[in-house]
């Protein structure tokens, strides 16, 4: 079997993230850009499966929509541990298209596992995977906490409300990871870092699709207001402001 770990390259979550004029897009100038945390555990699982002779894993691939400026995010993963990447030249305009691009990839390439994470922590659309399916017209799994192989078959662990589900899938499927697939991320090593100079990256252009959205304008929440301190000699003050001004009693 053949796995694919569908990469974002997000900011990282200490960059204070600055908007262009006009705030209709975001100032990159500066920015240090990362691995999506629950694609870096999506990867870590991957690479732990095909550790195991017995899973079956033959290869595991990353793939990515965006531009060359990407490339050192997708180096970073294949210093991790996958075998090679794919990287669709192009901006990412919205879900739908990097679905879309994802897709006829995935059609080329012949996967038989695509795990994506449940979100990307720069816009938090949690689209990308179902959208997938949806264009492969194959199925998908979300919430899924767990992924095993059992005779040849995976198995999905998902969180559901008081427990967990244990499901077969055939192959080829989605699964969109979320937060338990793996408990840390893996580490790249010293001969893994200079293994990814040399590991292959293929670099398709896009196929032509027109973006289902359009970002208008980005706004920050507005700032909070400043502390009020009461007396502790005073509940009958808290009382008050409780009642009359945050109406929350």
């Amino acid at each position: 079997m053949k796995i694919l770990v569908c990469l974002s390259n997000v900011p990282d979550t200490t960059t204070k993230i600055k908007f262009s004029e006009g705030s209709s897009s975001i100032d990159t100038t500066g920015i240090q850009w990362v691995i999506n945390p629950w694609d870096e555990l999506s990867l870590t699982r991957a690479l732990e499966l095909k550790d195991d002779p017995a899973n079956g894993i033959k290869s595991v691939t990353v793939a990515h929509v965006g531009p060359v400026s990407s490339e050192p995010t997708i180096r970073k993963a294949l210093a991790i541990g996958a075998d090679d990447a794919v990287r669709i030249n192009a901006e990412s305009p919205d879900a739908y298209y990097v679905a879309a691009q994802l897709a006829e990839v995935i059609k080329k390439e012949q996967f038989d596992i695509i795990l994506c994470g449940i979100e990307s922590s720069d816009y938090n659309g949690s689209m990308v995977g179902g959208m997938i399916s949806e264009f492969l017209e194959i199925p998908s799994i979300s919430a899924v906490s767990g992924i095993k192989i059992e005779s040849g078959n995976p198995v999905i662990t998902r969180e559901i409300d008081g427990g967990k589900e244990i499901v077969t899938v055939p192959v080829p499927f989605v699964a969109i990871v979320q937060k338990g697939i793996s408990k840390e991320p893996r580490i790249a090593a010293m001969r893994g870092i200079m293994l990814a100079r040399t590991k292959p990256v293929k670099v398709f252009e896009p196929v032509t699709v027109e973006p289902l959205t359009q970002i208008v304008v980005f706004e920050k929440p507005a700032p909070r207001s400043a502390c009020r301190y009461v007396d502790a000699e005073n509940p009958a003050q808290l009382i008050d402001l409780l009642q009359n001004e945050a109406k929350v009693i």
